[in-house]
């Protein structure tokens, strides 16, 4: 009698799946989605005032760009021809002093990163965009930008490439 249980409660889970499409646990609706492609993201921050120049800023976010789809989907990473497609840019790159001591000096700094992001689905039309991702990292104005930018990069492409998978493959 458990056996017939345990057979019928499995048979009720896989037709309970099978009507919900395909997803994952990440929530994740890559539809009949099979592959994915992610352009190399330029940095053109440091071609506007003001900003700071990173080297290796725009490989570093387009590889965890990436490892984000590819960690929390079944979807191949292709060089070309990807049923979904990444692409954009980095448009601002900078650090701004935040908050001040009784004295008038900076005592916190932001680094804020935005990337413009376009988005193609060639499984389904209406789900193509552009648009901007930003984020920040608020660090102690007497530590220098390189002692902190291991975790400030940590943090911010945590959040941006998060920002742009539910934008993009999110079905909430």
């Amino acid at each position: 009698m458990v056996k017939k249980g345990i057979k019928l409660g499995l048979l009720v889970l896989f037709f309970s799946l099978q009507g919900c499409g395909i997803y994952n646990f990440s929530g994740a609706d890559i539809g009949t989605a099979e592959s994915f492609q992610v352009n190399f993201f330029q940095n053109y921050a440091d071609q506007s005032p003001g900003s700071t120049i990173e080297p290796g800023l725009d490989r570093e976010f387009t590889n965890a760009l990436q490892e984000m789809i590819n960690n929390l989907t079944s979807l191949s990473l292709t060089g070309s021809n990807g049923d979904l497609l990444y692409e954009g840019e980095i448009v601002e790159y900078r650090v701004t002093p935040m908050t001040a001591t009784a004295d008038q000096l900076t005592a916190q700094n932001r680094l804020t990163m935005s990337v413009n992001v376009r988005f193609f689905n060639k499984t389904k039309d209406d789900a193509d965009f552009e648009r901007r991702f930003s984020f920040f990292f608020d660090f102690d104005a007497a530590a220098s930008l390189p002692s902190v930018q291991s975790a400030a990069h940590e943090e911010i492409f945590e959040r941006i490439t998060q920002d742009i998978f539910n934008a993009s493959l999110g079905n909430w």
